[in-house]
């Protein structure tokens, strides 16, 4: 009788079946905590997940995709704070981040960026997804928008721009606050944003 874990998972064609979804982001997810993101290949995440490199490939074009795709995922169990004030959402959400961050997403972020530098299509897929599903700090912004909390003349888009931007040089050069200083970040974050 064959082995059940030796066997390939049923493909559904063009249409994503979650099972072997989650099985492909699970392996390339442990590809990299065991042996580094040098080691991951598509053929390694194939063989790991016990599915078709046709099917990986079409679903993820290349290794810069399949780390867009760790993210976002990591990404959507992120809390989206309502306290009724930027300055407290941002410290919420900030915290909640920044652990994630240093429990391994941080580098899994670098690298995104980085292949997104080398690859349009990567590039291309990390913009449209935080068009379509990265919505935390839009939210948070318009919120304090309606609220008038953001400076005279300053768009939401970019009062979210200027954020996005510390937190990412945070990140590249491996500055990162500690917790207990999220609130500092934050007050001199918001300083030339809000009134």
């Amino acid at each position: 009788m064959a082995d059940p874990l030796s066997e390939p998972r049923a493909s559904t064609g063009a249409r994503r079946n979650p099972d072997t979804e989650t099985a492909v982001l699970d392996a390339a997810a442990a590809i990299i905590a065991e042996d580094g993101f040098a080691r991951l290949t598509m053929e390694a995440v194939a063989r790991r997940a016990r599915a078709g490199k046709a099917t990986v490939y079409r679903w993820w074009p290349s290794r810069g995709h399949l780390l867009l795709a760790l993210y976002s995922r990591a990404k959507q169990g992120l809390p989206a704070p309502d306290t009724g004030s930027l300055r407290g959402d941002l410290e919420s959400y900030l915290t909640a981040m920044l652990v994630q961050w240093r429990g391994g997403l941080g580098p899994l972020l670098r690298l995104l960026i980085a292949e997104a530098q080398q690859d349009e299509t990567v590039r291309r897929a990390m913009r449209q997804e935080r068009e379509s599903r990265w919505h935390h700090l839009d939210d948070m912004v318009a919120r304090a928008a309606a609220r008038g909390e953001l400076a005279a003349g300053l768009s939401p888009h970019h009062a979210e721009q200027r954020i996005i931007a510390l937190l990412w040089f945070r990140l590249l050069t491996d500055d990162l606050p500690a917790p207990e200083d999220i609130p500092r970040l934050v007050r001199d974050l918001l300083g030339p944003l809000t009134r």
